[in-house]
Order: structure tokens, then C-alpha cells, then sequence
């Protein structure tokens, strides 16, 4: 009888996503609210207002119709491509990285963008390939020229932890594709052997000091390691239940550097606890596992790639960033989906929602002509 009275329209949204979406974006404003000392501006309603925007932009995302997607692809990645060129001519500059291109409403980071665009053109481009041919080594050249030039734009802004994030989206997409398996130990015992020169002669000074910092924080604590030093402070002193609400000493008096950012998660660690962590680590777990049932349920191998690389790119964001507060990785720069404040990290995260609602539309619709 109630759900006669919900027009089929909106009872047809998945909610069983949005919802757990919208809660864990209020509880992310609710954090970014005592970050600022009690006050909704500059972070917590800013915070909202992407939300909603992107929100809508996500619902208009999954009324497009597969065939429009495959027509994107090359377009959008082409597009993306060139952006990222722009940026290294005309792109802002902040904290030493030159990574955001002024549109007015919003500094813009087009490689946020390349994040689910490389998922997408992947996608279409297995799509394109004949199952057979995803075994042939010839597929490498054409891979490599997808994947390795916006990752390479990328870290030259320098954006380590972006680059590593397509790279890890576009290697999901892959593996899923039905690449043989010697070829990923290949590729993972190539970058052990090479690791070692990349770190002397590719990173930055600083990206250096992150990751020696890493493996002993200790050595500098109040210097390079200074940042994961106060994170895990912070962390630590919020015990099970947390301080309470609005009583996080290491962000209100400046301890914790990018309290509102990539440290949003020990912000709200130290007032909310084990408790408040759990909570929000629970909430990604039953998106992704959302987004794989979704993959897993698509119509075809497009579908599924498309479905699968999206949601295991939002798993990346918060993998990483949980990782970094906690020690467990170096400070790459990534910041907690839906907690963070940040206009191109929900952009790109709604980018993802919206494709994967999109891909659910379609299994459903195909569901029901089934029947």
C-alpha cells in the first residue's frame, strides 16, 4: 500500500546506495562543521552543496544510455588528455604542484576526471577487442599508450598519488578483462626490479622524504614526519568512543595539518572514536559491495567492466586514504570520498555513482524486456 504511494519513478532510484551515500555525507559534514571550530562556512555547507549538485549530476549520469557511453569514450578521454596538457601550460600552482585549471565556480583538477574516463575508454576498448585477442601480446601497445599517457601527465604535475590511481583503475579493468595472470606477475616483478632506480632518478625530492618518512616517522617528527605523526596521534587519542563531538584538540588548535582534507579521517577519528571509524569504513564496504553486485549482474562485458573499474576506483580513494592516516602508506595526497572537502574529488566520486547507476538501469531494464 506505501509503496503504491511513491511514484515508480523514485521508487525505482536505488536507494539502497543514496541513502547510506547521503548519511555518510552528513556525518562527513558534521565533521568538516567542528573542523572549522562550529562554523558551517568555509568547509561543511560547501560540503552539502557539492553533494547535492553532483548528486543530480549523477542521477542525469544514469539516464544515458549505453550506446552514449560507448560514443564518449574515445571523446572524453581525448578531451581529458588535452586538459591535462593545458594544465601544464596555464594550470594553477599550490603547495608546489600545478594540478587545477580555474573555471570560475570551482578549481577544477582534470585529473580527478581522468580517473573514471580511463575506466570508461578501457572499457569501450575491450569491449571493441575480440575475447581472443586480449591474450595476444600486440594488445600491449595500444594499452600502454591509453594508460601510460595521462599517467604520465599526471606525476609530472607532480601528482604521485593520482597517477598511482589510474594506474590501479586501468590495471582493475584489465585484469578483468582476461589478461593472462604471468603477464600481471611479469609486470609486478618488473616494477620491484625497478622500483629502486625510479625512486632515485623519477620522484621528487619530496616524494622521496614521503617515503622514507613512511617507513620511520619517527625520524623526524616534528619536520617531514610531522604530518603522520599528529594523524596517528590524533587517532589514537579518540579511544573507542572518541573525545565527543566538537572536542578534537589536534585539529581545533592546528596540530593536524589538512584537518579538512587528506586528514579528514583522523579528524574524525579523534572526536568519534573506533566506533566513528567503524561506522564510516562499514558504509564504503556495502557501496562497493553495491558496485560489484552490479558489475556482476550487467547485461554484457562492456557493462561489467565499466560497473567494475568505477567502483573499484571510489575502493582506491578510501583504501588509500585510511591507509595513509593510519601509517600503513605514505602521504600520497588522496583524500576520504564523501568526508573530504573538495569539489573535484566528488565530482569524480559522483562520476562513478552515477555510471554505476547507469550500468543498474540497464541490467534491470534488460531484466524486464527478459521477462
Amino acid at each position: 500500500m506505501a509503496r503504491n504511494l511513491v511514484p515508480t519513478a523514485i521508487a525505482k532510484e536505488p536507494w539502497e546506495v543514496i541513502v547510506p551515500l547521503f548519511v555518510l555525507n552528513t556525518f562527513g559534514s558534521v565533521v568538516l562543521y567542528s573542523a572549522a571550530g562550529g562554523h558551517l562556512r568555509p568547509w561543511a555547507l560547501l560540503h552539502e552543496i557539492h553533494f547535492v549538485v553532483f548528486l543530480l549530476m549523477a542521477f542525469a549520469i544514469s539516464r544515458l544510455s549505453k550506446d552514449f557511453f560507448k560514443l564518449m569514450a574515445f571523446p572524453a578521454y581525448g578531451a581529458i588528455v588535452a586538459l591535462l596538457v593545458l594544465v601544464e601550460l596555464v594550470g594553477a600552482v599550490k603547495g608546489g604542484s600545478q594540478r587545477w585549471l580555474d573555471v570560475g565556480f570551482m578549481q577544477l583538477q582534470p585529473s580527478e576526471l581522468m580517473k573514471p574516463a580511463i575506466v570508461l575508454v578501457l572499457a569501450r576498448f575491450f569491449d571493441m577487442m575480440p575475447p581472443a585477442m586480449t591474450r595476444t601480446w600486440r594488445i600491449l601497445v595500444p594499452l600502454g599508450g591509453i594508460v601510460g599517457l595521462p599517467a604520465l601527465l599526471v606525476m609530472m604535475q607532480p601528482d604521485l598519488g593520482t597517477g598511482l590511481a589510474i594506474t590501479v583503475g586501468a590495471a582493475v579493468v584489465i585484469f578483468m578483462a582476461g589478461l593472462p595472470m604471468w603477464w600481471f606477475l611479469g609486470a609486478g616483478g618488473a616494477v620491484l626490479v625497478a622500483a629502486p632506480l625510479a625512486f632515485f632518478t623519477l620522484l621528487h625530492g619530496y616524494q622521496r622524504d614521503r617515503v622514507l618518512i613512511f617507513i620511520n616517522p619517527e625520524s623526524d617528527p616534528l619536520g617531514k614526519g610531522y604530518h603522520i605523526t599528529q594523524s596517528k596521534i590524533a587517532i589514537g587519542s579518540g579511544g573507542f568512543w572518541g573525545k565527543g563531538f566538537g572536542n578534537g584538540s589536534q585539529s581545533h588548535l592546528d596540530y593536524l595539518p589538512e584537518a579538512q582534507t587528506d586528514f579528514a579521517f583522523a579528524t574524525m577519528a579523534e572526536e568519534w572514536g573506533l566506533v566513528g571509524g567503524i561506522f564510516v569504513l562499514a558504509i564504503f564496504l556495502w557501496v562497493f559491495r553495491w558496485g560489484m553486485r552490479v558489475a556482476q549482474n550487467a547485461p554484457d562485458r562492456f557493462s561489467s567492466l565499466l560497473a567494475a573499474g568505477m567502483t573499484f576506483t571510489i575502493f582506491f580513494y578510501m583504501a588509500i586514504n585510511t591507509m595513509m592516516v593510519l601509517g600503513l602508506a605514505p602521504v600520497v595526497g588522496i583524500p576520504l570520498p564523501f568526508i573530504s572537502h573538495g569539489g573535484s574529488s566528488m565530482m569524480t566520486n559522483m562520476i562513478c555513482i552515477g555510471t554505476i547507476m547507469a550500468v543498474d538501469r540497464w541490467s534491470k531494464r534488460g531484466s524486464a524486456l527478459g521477462s
